[in-house]
């Protein structure tokens, strides 16, 4: 049947009779891509060389690559932690002060999809770029100001080139187990990494029933999580609360590892095996500028789930 159909009726003038077409569906919201994992976080250190043998002589990682200066110094020294996952060691002052971590990332499964889905939230995103890595990435802010980057490994990324290249035996652990990192205002949080990122709150814990301390929140597609470190008036240093949770099995033998090698002789702080709020085994260790490392066992000692705690959070640090 043509478009156009003309017919004159029997008494009646010509009529033109119109097949309509039928109306454009409404444009699909941009959807979000996956969101993986952790891919990597990156901390200031003020004394690289010293930093270094925390990662490497202590805890057993190997530095799978350094981006250099101009003068041939190394600017950020790439600590791998395993064929997915690193540490950034930024040789450079903290550009937040009291803050020494630089950037949280997360791996996205396409990265130009994020881009346009950040967009479509209303968020002012850049261009996405090829790193130094060789991979495909871009950073926001979240809403406490911490760099957020979104990246896509590619196969000529960094990880692609290393994968296989490096002896795990003498890593601490091989997996991280989260990313802790300050928040002052708990409900800005909530909603930029659930609302708009899709994180799914698992956990909130807190030693002062009147008020709580941490909420844990997992990437949508898969098993990795950020830990908001809630507080009502800034800190002056955010070494303890910024921080990076590596998984070990058996946090006795994790330490009986750590105490046999030579650089636990000049590591010079305190170490123990505590229970957590959370009811699992963790130590924490610091680098020489403050900033956490956490060994934790990825069960509670009694294999028992801990509930969440009702407490309300503190009020917003900031508005």
């Amino acid at each position: 049947m043509s478009r156009f159909t003309q017919g004159r009726w029997p008494g009646t003038a010509l009529i033109t009779f119109v097949l309509l077409c039928p109306p454009l569906p409404a444009q699909s919201p941009v959807s979000r891509p996956r969101i993986t994992g952790i891919d990597h976080v990156g901390y200031f250190v003020s004394d690289l060389p010293h930093a270094l043998i925390f990662w490497h002589d202590l805890l057993g990682y190997d530095v799978a690559y350094n981006l250099k200066r101009p003068d041939g110094s190394t600017r950020v020294a790439f600590v791998k932690i395993n064929d997915r996952e690193h540490i950034e060691l930024y040789a450079d002052p903290p550009s937040r002060p009291p803050s020494h971590m630089n950037h949280l990332c997360f791996r996205v499964d396409n990265v130009e999809k994020m881009r346009s889905y950040l967009r479509a939230q209303g968020y002012d995103v850049p261009q996405s770029a090829r790193t130094s890595t060789g991979n495909l990435a871009f950073t926001v802010k979240d809403p406490d100001g911490t760099p957020i980057e979104f990246v896509q490994p590619l196969p000529g990324g960094l990880e692609a080139r290393t994968s296989g290249k490096f002896e795990p035996s003498t890593r601490i652990s091989h997996k991280i187990m989260h990313v802790g990192f300050a928040v002052g205002n708990t409900q800005r949080s909530l909603d930029f990494y659930g609302k708009i990122l899709g994180f799914e709150e698992t956990w909130r814990g807190t030693p002062n029933p009147a008020e709580l301390s941490w909420i844990n929140m997992r990437v949508p597609d898969g098993t990795d999580y950020v830990e908001f470190m809630l507080y009502r008036d800034t800190p002056t240093d955010l070494g303890g609360k910024n921080h990076t949770s590596l998984i070990v099995p058996d946090a006795a033998k994790a330490l009986a590892t750590l105490e046999a090698r030579p650089a636990f002789k000049s590591y010079g702080k305190p170490t123990a095996i505590r229970v957590g709020i959370n009811r699992k085994h963790q130590i924490n260790l610091f680098d020489p500028d403050g900033t956490r490392v956490e060994l934790m066992e990825p069960v509670t000692i009694d294999g028992k789930p801990v509930p969440s705690s009702t407490a309300p959070p503190p009020p917003p640090a900031h508005e």
